[in-house]
């Protein structure tokens, strides 16, 4: 998760286990937009076999659907999935452990550039797209497509920014929500500590294209005094970026839901 950061470094951030494992999240959004409900990614789910399970040691009492019954939505209620990318961790959820949709009203979306990866992945990233989370989509019938570019518009108050070095066209939703601008940084940004440019992860195909999508986008995040919203960061929920004599770094966190 921290690359060629110096485990004397990224330990202080994220203290390992006696396994040398990280505490990590998996922290989905969802996003009322007129009359749509939007949910963007949905976790690993909980389909997978015990040995699987066994590699990440999933722990905490956090459930995707019991989270969005906790505002008062149903699964069937859910009108657009939005895959930010289909590596297991954030596409797994999806699914049931039936093989059914989880939320079967829902529009399940992607791109045809990172749908034709997943279907025919690199040796390197085979590992991390699973056809039990990609193929039901598909047979279901309800799996549609964005262009990836970006600045494409997918809801009134929703665009995208498409980045391709953690891999290939994965899709960054950046939220106007009042006066607010709110960036899912997916795995762009995994965590608070990823701010700092070289501090890309191991899993990324491209860490010096990385390196640069990272510099760009958090030149126009600083400049537009967006909201930065970390999907694996069990400590940070959001910040905003503030600049250091060292370049762009993450201010005081703070919860979403503390905004007015």
């Amino acid at each position: 998760m921290h690359g060629v950061v110096p485990k004397s470094m990224w330990s202080k951030l994220n203290p390992p286990d006696e396994n040398n494992m990280c505490t990590w999240a998996m922290r989905c959004l969802l996003v009322q937009d007129g009359n749509r409900n939007i949910l963007i990614d949905t976790g690993m789910g909980d389909k997978q076999s015990d040995k699987f399970f066994s590699y990440f040691h999933p722990h905490g009492d956090g459930n995707l659907l019991a989270s969005v019954e906790a505002v008062g939505l149903k699964a069937d209620e859910i009108t657009d999935v939005f895959l930010t990318h289909l590596h297991f961790d954030h596409c797994g959820g999806a699914i049931s452990k039936n093989g059914s949709l989880l939320f079967p009203n829902a529009k399940h979306w992607t791109n045809h550039n990172h749908w034709n990866l997943a279907l025919d992945p690199n040796p390197r990233e085979k590992a991390s797209f699973l056809k039990e989370n990609i193929l039901p989509i598909e047979e279901s019938g309800r799996l549609d497509f964005i262009q990836d570019k970006d600045g494409v518009k997918f809801s009134n108050n929703i665009e995208l920014r498409i980045v391709h070095g953690h891999t290939q066209s994965m899709m960054l939703p950046l939220i106007h929500w009042g006066n607010h601008k709110i960036l899912f940084t997916a795995d762009l940004l995994p965590s608070k500590p990823h701010i700092s440019l070289p501090w890309v992860m191991g899993y990324d195909m491209q860490p010096l294209e990385t390196l640069k999508e990272k510099e760009r986008i958090l030149q126009e995040a600083f400049e537009g005094e967006w909201i930065l919203f970390f999907e694996h960061d069990a400590q940070n929920e959001c910040c905003k970026l503030v600049q250091t004599d060292r370049g762009l770094r993450g201010g005081e966190s703070f919860l979403l839901e503390t905004l007015a």
